[in-house]
């Protein structure tokens, strides 16, 4: 195989946990060394659901399990929560890369890394819940990530300011948070995995920032405007602060759009 979009296919409708995460790491390093190319044989077809363990269950929001964190089962419930966020992001991740051709190159260089990261992420924290005899798939989860993907397949700028720029960007509001708890219960591993995720989560960020901006200048669109367009247009649910500022600095939000953000 030395043709990208496919090898992004495959990571993508893999259902199986180590060969998503290990081929995701293979085809990340082959992409490195230069051993696949950007020909488009063919076109890219819908995906309405990226490949997942059977064992998972799928359920609205309001019926994943949510459980004191002093508990081992509420421990294990917030480690799955997040194995579910990081398996979704590596979905994500190949789905931009398959899905939007035409790109330039570094377009592809980006989302690939963030495939490849996000897959480590996802290894650290299924070790620790593999730790606790849990697997990833054996709690209920929702799919608001993917329905996202799927409700932006039809224009890379739309996923640019929906997906890293809304659904990523809560991850930096809400893991510090996660954080303070944890290291009350001297959970320390479990502290030094999310900040790991943290750092690199900004960088995710700032990268569907970077993109979202040139195609909006690509298109003549004034970013700030468009993005709060695509907000009322698409996005359902509620933006919640208090809002880690300094981090959505770092990811390329401007001072402008948090005011407007902190207005919602």
């Amino acid at each position: 195989m030395n043709n990208i979009f496919d090898a992004a296919y495959e990571c993508l409708m893999s259902c199986q946990i180590d060969e998503k995460v290990t081929k995701t790491q293979s085809y990340a390093q082959a992409w490195r060394d230069n051993q696949f190319n950007l020909q488009n044989q063919q076109p890219p077809v819908p995906i309405p659901q990226a490949g997942q363990p059977s064992t998972l269950q799928l359920v609205s929001p309001k019926f994943v399990p949510k459980r004191k964190l002093q508990s081992p089962e509420g421990l294990a419930a917030l480690l799955h929560a997040v194995a579910h966020i990081e398996f979704n992001a590596i979905n994500l991740a190949w789905d931009a890369v398959y899905r939007f051709r035409e790109m330039p190159r570094d377009f592809y260089a980006d989302w690939i890394q963030v495939a490849d990261e996000e897959a480590l992420h996802f290894s650290l924290i299924h070790e620790q819940l593999l730790a606790m005899g849990y697997e990833y798939g054996d709690l209920p989860a929702h799919n608001g990530l993917w329905e996202m993907a799927v409700e932006t397949d039809m224009d890379v700028m739309v996923r640019m300011a929906l997906v890293p720029r809304v659904l990523e960007a809560r991850g930096l509001d809400a893991t510090p948070k996660i954080m303070q708890k944890l290291q009350k219960l001297k959970q320390d591993k479990l502290v030094d995995i999310l900040s790991i995720i943290l750092r690199d989560e900004v960088g995710h960020v700032a990268i569907g920032t970077h993109w979202f901006n040139a195609l909006c200048k690509q298109r003549g669109l004034e970013p700030q405007s468009t993005f709060r367009n695509l907000l009322n247009q698409y996005y359902r649910g509620k933006i919640r602060g208090p809002f880690n500022i300094e981090a959505r600095l770092k990811a390329g939000f401007s001072q402008v759009e948090l005011d407007a953000l902190e207005r919602l």
